[in-house]
């Protein structure tokens, strides 16, 4: 059979039209009809190979919404037409420590749905039953998307260090990642605040959940809010003054990054010491968080809030990411 997608053929470049013959279905693995698929901004680094790791022809897309097609023969979790997504991970080893206490997100072997495998810019994409989640009732489709990879990456924190909805939590960033943990927080019960360094994205803050409101480019701003958040995630991956997101929590305070900051982080380590102050990072979650996310979000009403663009205009949809126009995932349909 033969897959009809569009892939970067070196890094940088526009895709182009692209196919391939998957070979034998796994006995393990299902196949899905792709009917719509997010771009996130780690698709553009893989495609540019801004992390060094990317091989071509690359095949983006690991927000895959679709229906399942065919199943392998070993394959008891899943059916043929139910609606599905397809995250990060594409696959798990399914027998290490990580694997066996249900962190399959943390598996060293679990295989990337675009890294060295072809993803969601196609019409059909493969991987293991086990990391393919069925949509639930309640969610649509159209931009549920987003949600296993921007959304499991906000969300995960909330359960790995057990935030209480007694906390004050605070985003730094709100676009792709923000606007979804905004989203989360408010529902979580926390007291919510974004730190923002826009005017224009105040009132959609609020909107989405946040309490307050801190304009991040106020050195004095961020001095008054010294001491008051139990937990702060960064979605950001620009360098900022960390120093002072530290000084702004309190004691036992976390400041806690799901952005792919590249720069080396410039901490000073009094400010952690003297409040026995956290640091810490997280990928996307395990299936079974995934999964917790999504009842979440139907249950919550949570949406990305999402631009879509048609597959066959997917360069012009990926130069809208780039150029940092998206208002705040783009999705592509058919």
């Amino acid at each position: 059979m033969t897959i009809n997608a569009y892939a970067a053929m070196e890094a940088g470049k526009a895709l182009e039209p692209y196919q391939y013959d998957p070979g034998e279905l796994a006995a393990d693995e299902v196949e899905i009809a792709v009917d719509h698929c997010g771009i996130c901004h780690s698709d553009l680094s893989m495609i540019d190979n801004e992390w060094g790791m990317s091989e071509y022809p690359l095949v983006g897309g690991h927000e895959v919404i679709g229906r399942i097609e065919k199943v392998g023969r070993d394959v008891n979790n899943l059916e043929v037409g139910q609606t599905v997504g397809l995250g990060w991970h594409s696959g798990y080893c399914g027998h290490c420590p990580s694997c066996d206490d249900g962190d399959q997100n943390l598996c060293a072997s679990a295989q990337g749905t675009i890294i060295a495998h072809h993803g969601g810019f196609a019409d059909k994409v493969r991987a293991q039953s086990k990391s393919v989640i069925p949509l639930p009732k309640g969610l649509d489709a159209k931009a549920a998307g987003p949600l296993f990879c921007g959304g499991i990456t906000v969300f995960n924190p909330l359960v790995q260090f057990d935030i209480k909805p007694t906390d004050k939590v605070a985003v730094i960033g709100i676009g792709g990642l923000g606007h979804l943990a905004l989203q989360f927080l408010n529902a979580w019960g926390c007291e919510v605040t974004a730190f923002s360094s826009s005017d224009s994205k105040a009132k959609e803050a609020k909107e989405l959940g946040a309490h307050h409101i801190i304009n991040s480019r106020s050195e004095q701003a961020l001095e008054e809010a010294a001491g008051q958040f139990d937990f702060i995630i960064s979605t950001v991956n620009v360098k900022l003054d960390w120093n002072a997101y530290i000084n702004t929590l309190k004691p036992k305070g976390r400041l806690h990054f799901v952005g792919a900051t590249l720069e080396p982080l410039d901490l000073s380590v009094f400010g952690l010491l003297m409040g026995q102050r956290s640091v810490s990072a997280s990928p996307v979650g395990s299936p079974g968080t995934i999964a917790k996310m999504l009842d979440f979000a139907a249950q919550h009403n949570i949406a990305p809030q999402i631009e879509t663009f048609k597959f066959d205009d997917i360069n012009a949809a990926l130069d809208h990411v780039r150029e940092g126009k998206a208002r705040y995932r783009v999705v592509l349909t058919r």
